[in-house]
């Protein structure tokens, strides 16, 4: 069984794992770094644990030996990634087809009117996509 614990600070999220670990559990996910004192009341709530995620920003700060001891009981520490920021607006197919069209000689301007993408985020395309052939 999964459970996902997310908490403002490690006393909360200290108290969360209290309430919600059990020996059913066997993947925990936890939003805050995984200190000595989080992993060891995880193990203690949870003693059939086999896998702990944590954000990909926390993962580098997390002590290499925790790591290896985690390790050494069987029990894997991994960093798992939720999207982050803003959703990108245009999909990779939009972006190749105004990249084609940029190099089949159609003005920005064009491009604008045809997609109906704003001309600033043309511009912004071109910038990302390092085309410099699009000018006559």
């Amino acid at each position: 069984m999964r459970v996902e614990v997310k908490a403002r600070n490690n006393s909360e999220l200290i108290r969360k794992l209290g309430e919600v670990l059990n020996e059913e559990v066997t993947e925990v996910y936890i939003n805050l770094r995984p200190t000595k004192e989080i992993l060891v009341r995880i193990l203690e709530r949870a003693p059939n644990v086999r896998r702990i995620s944590c954000p990909p920003s926390l993962y580098p700060k997390v002590s290499k030996k925790a790591i290896n001891a985690l390790a050494q009981m069987g029990i894997e520490l991994v960093p798992e990634g939720y999207p982050r920021g803003r959703p990108r607006k245009y999909d990779e197919n939009t972006i190749r087809e105004v990249q084609g069209l940029l190099m089949n000689g159609v003005p920005p301007k064009e491009i604008s009117a045809r997609m109906g993408i704003p001309l600033r985020t043309v511009y912004y395309m071109i910038e990302q996509l390092g085309v410099r052939s699009w000018r006559k």
